[in-house]
């Protein structure tokens, strides 16, 4: 069964809290918050302080996802504001290792991130670094994207390499995702899903969060 991390992208800003209550009692293991600089994509979200002010109102794990160009500088920040788990996207840094090795110095899981375009290959010499690797199911940066099946592929790829080595990461997707296309990424070998849309702008979150279970039983 499928781990779920609702996305905060799509919540509602204003009753935020409630959001937030509504898929933790629902069972949901991740919090999914995209952090958006408008360059590396062109919309903008949220900064450190609001992981910090999420955390004590929650004890899912806080899933942070920088889409943000050259973010060395800014993960102690995001490691001091309470995440988690932080993700960095390969294609927006020259030095994929030492921000790795940032995030894991803090004492925070390291995920690395690939767009839909970006071959398995490119991470293939940092899989060894990290906790999780999250690959985007539709071109990053706006939610409520169609999913795009190709990257099943991919997921297959990475679980592969994952069996051959004995690597423990798990697979997290992002995009598109609902209760049908949440089956075949589960059966290529992912472990965790986003679903930012189809859980937030349901009249039930919590029907949602179980649907992607039920899905993947």
């Amino acid at each position: 069964m499928i781990k779920v991390a609702p996305s905060i992208l799509s919540a509602d800003y204003v009753n935020l809290q409630k959001d937030i209550e509504k898929v933790d009692k629902a069972g949901a293991e991740y919090l999914h918050i995209d952090v958006m600089d408008g360059t590396f994509v062109p919309s903008i979200s949220y900064g450190p302080g609001f992981v910090k002010a999420i955390r004590p109102i929650t004890k899912m794990t806080l899933d942070v996802h920088l889409m943000v160009e050259s973010p060395e500088h800014i993960l102690p920040m995001f490691i001091d504001a309470g995440a988690d788990i932080i993700g960095v996207q390969v294609e927006a840094t020259q030095h994929i290792h030492r921000a790795l090795q940032i995030i894991k110095n803090g004492g925070v899981k390291a995920e690395v991130v690939i767009n839909p375009g970006t071959p398995v290959a490119m991470i293939e010499p940092v899989l060894h670094m990290v906790d999780q690797v999250l690959v985007m199911t539709v071109n990053p940066g706006f939610g409520g994207q169609k999913f795009l099946p190709e990257t099943v592929d991919k997921i297959a790829q990475l679980n592969a390499i994952k069996q051959e080595k004995g690597y423990n990461f798990d697979i997290e997707i992002d995009g598109g995702v609902n209760n049908q296309t949440v089956v075949d990424c589960y059966k290529a070998g992912a472990t965790v899903a986003v679903a930012g849309s189809y859980v937030f702008n349901a009249d039930d979150p919590a029907e949602r969060v179980k649907a992607l279970r039920d899905a993947t039983k």
